[in-house]
């Protein structure tokens, strides 16, 4: 069996993990580029017992640009970081 994990990341909202056995590679490009999967943080791929990442080749089959490191938002993901380290605290 093979299949792809998409991890979308959705900022202070969280992050989501699309995961159907059905999706082929050429679906989730097709995704990705109509913009349906937008700040996709990895793609997986599992078959077998292997997973393999490649985020990287579907990315750029899917013809989307790179975003400079300077253009990430630090105050998100440090209010992120935040939030994980209070909830944690609580538990």
């Amino acid at each position: 069996m093979q299949y792809f994990v998409v991890m979308i990341d959705y900022g202070r909202r969280g992050r989501e993990a699309v995961v159907d056995p059905e999706i082929t590679r050429r679906e989730v490009i097709s995704r990705i580029a109509s913009g349906e999967y937008q700040n996709v943080s990895f793609i997986h791929e599992i078959a077998e017992n292997v997973v393999e990442d490649v985020t990287e080749a579907i990315l750029s089959e899917a013809a989307l640009p790179k975003i400079p490191p300077e253009d990430v938002d630090l105050q998100a993901t440090r209010l992120d970081h935040i939030r994980d380290l209070r909830k944690h605290e609580r538990a």
